[in-house]
């Protein structure tokens, strides 16, 4: 299947041609939030030579370069740009999950989507082909327009549970399977290891055992790799954190953390690498609350669009299966989540989008005003999304705004730090000091003058 997207440069006008072109580049007169935590810094500058930051400061400090180009970002917020250590690419063509639509030309456009969205980095679990490699190796050699990928390939998952993608993830049946696919995948250069314990609310007719999962995690320890795991019920996370696991992907969601739990955690420093908050919202919902939002609708297509507004599919949801469940799960999840970072757990950002019904980079934005509804302040949240997840999938050069690192920025129009939801009032995004488009035009048809927008989705799919 052929996709395009037609991608519109539509800010900073004549500025951001020259920024492009320029070696140095001078942002100037904005309130600094530098990813590490500290308070914004009103009345910031920073140079940017050759993508990297080289110098960062107040204003009054400033000694302009001679010759630099200098954009004057007056009112305006710059954060680092934002880490998504949670999504999937490449799975879903408009309202339709397919492995079978996995190409370099798909994953490419959701990574484009990702960065118009602030999201200049993400960390895929489990779901990738192969194809994965040569982009990530081309985003290696050089700086794109898109956000830069870090993936575990193809995870494991135990044979009769509940995990991965049919047709891709080969499931393990023993343990010596089980550490020859973590070998399989470390051969081929996965960035971690991930597995999958879980049996969709009793569905499927097991779990992932714990000799193997302790086997997928011992395997990847010696190569010198991270696993992280899906996880659902408590007994499970309790049952990982004791063989090492490096970070649960998702929260503890049937019943309240437990105090054995939170302890083995923090002594371990496993990682709540992402909390899911929206993708368990987004559960909840017959049709989704943002619809309208041109925030979230100007990447998908208009037909995709009117089929998530359409009566039929909310009847569709209701009916399901497990459709009442979803609230309660969700509660869960808000509650443990809390829990956790008042006992000091260390945790990341991540969204799960990308399959069927979480939408690439909007979800980002959702996951970061659910972690707020969950008790974290917006400054807490926005660091944990930057320079915390930054170093969770081990991307040293990203995630806090000081020399040395990335010119890989957010500018904001309105101050995050006094309302999450202002990260979604995007005046520009600069990877590696050039700004990349933030506006995308998507239409769909047949038609050779006519495009074909590739949104992310549809009905729920992995849970």
């Amino acid at each position: 299947m052929q996709l395009a997207v037609r991608v519109v440069a539509a800010f900073l006008g004549l500025a951001a041609l020259s920024v492009a072109q320029a070696a140095t580049t001078v942002l100037t007169n904005f309130t600094l939030i530098d990813g590490t935590g500290r308070a914004p810094t009103p009345g910031s500058a920073l140079i940017v030579e050759n993508g990297r930051i080289s110098w960062v400061g107040t204003q009054q400090s400033l000694k302009l370069p001679s010759g630099a180009t200098v954009v004057d970002l007056a009112g305006k917020f710059v954060t680092p740009g934002l880490i998504d250590n949670h999504v999937h690419v490449g799975l879903v063509h408009d309202l339709t999950q397919d492995i079978n639509f996995y190409s370099r030309e798909l994953v490419e456009q959701q990574l484009r989507i990702y960065a118009a969205y602030g999201v200049t980095a993400v960390q895929v679990l489990g779901t990738d082909t192969d194809v994965i490699f040569g982009i990530r190796a081309d985003q290696r050699k050089a700086p794109t327009d898109m956000a830069r990928v870090y993936t575990s390939g193809q995870g494991l998952v135990f044979k009769g549970s509940y995990g991965g993608v049919a047709g891709l993830n080969k499931p393990v049946a023993n343990v010596a399977e089980a550490r020859q696919a973590v070998d399989e995948q470390v051969a081929k250069g996965v960035d971690f290891i991930k597995l999958w314990v879980d049996d969709e609310f009793g569905d499927l007719p097991s779990r992932m055992p714990a000799d193997i999962s302790k086997a997928i995690i011992d395997q990847a320890h010696k190569h010198g790799l991270r696993a992280i795991a899906h996880i659902f019920y408590l007994q499970n996370a309790k049952t990982l954190a004791s063989q090492g696991v490096d970070g649960f992907a998702h929260s503890v969601r049937d019943l309240p953390v437990d105090q054995a739990l939170l302890d083995d955690m923090k002594r371990h420093d496993i990682v709540q690498m992402a909390a899911t908050l929206s993708r368990e919202a987004s559960f909840t919902y017959t049709k989704l609350p943002f619809l309208d939002d041109p925030f979230f609708n100007r990447s998908i297509t208009p037909a995709a669009l009117a089929t998530l507004k359409s009566p039929e599919r909310q009847q569709k949801l209701a009916a399901g299966k497990h459709f009442a469940q979803y609230p309660g799960v969700l509660d869960t999840a808000l509650k443990n989540t809390r829990r956790e970072i008042e006992a000091g757990v260390r945790y990341g950002v991540g969204s799960d989008s990308g399959p069927s019904g979480r939408f690439s980079g909007h979800f980002l934005h959702w996951e970061m005003e659910l972690m707020v509804q969950a008790g974290l302040s917006p400054l807490q949240v926005l660091t944990a999304a930057t320079s915390t997840n930054a170093k969770l999938i081990g991307a040293k050069d990203l995630g806090t705004i000081e020399p040395g690192k990335s010119a890989t920025l957010l500018v904001l129009d309105a101050d995050p730090v006094a309302d999450i939801r202002n990260t979604r009032t995007i005046h520009a995004v600069y990877v590696a000091g050039k700004p990349v488009s933030t506006i995308w035009s998507v239409c769909t048809g047949r038609a050779a003058n006519e495009c074909k927008g590739g949104s992310t989705g549809g009905a729920h799919g992995e849970r």
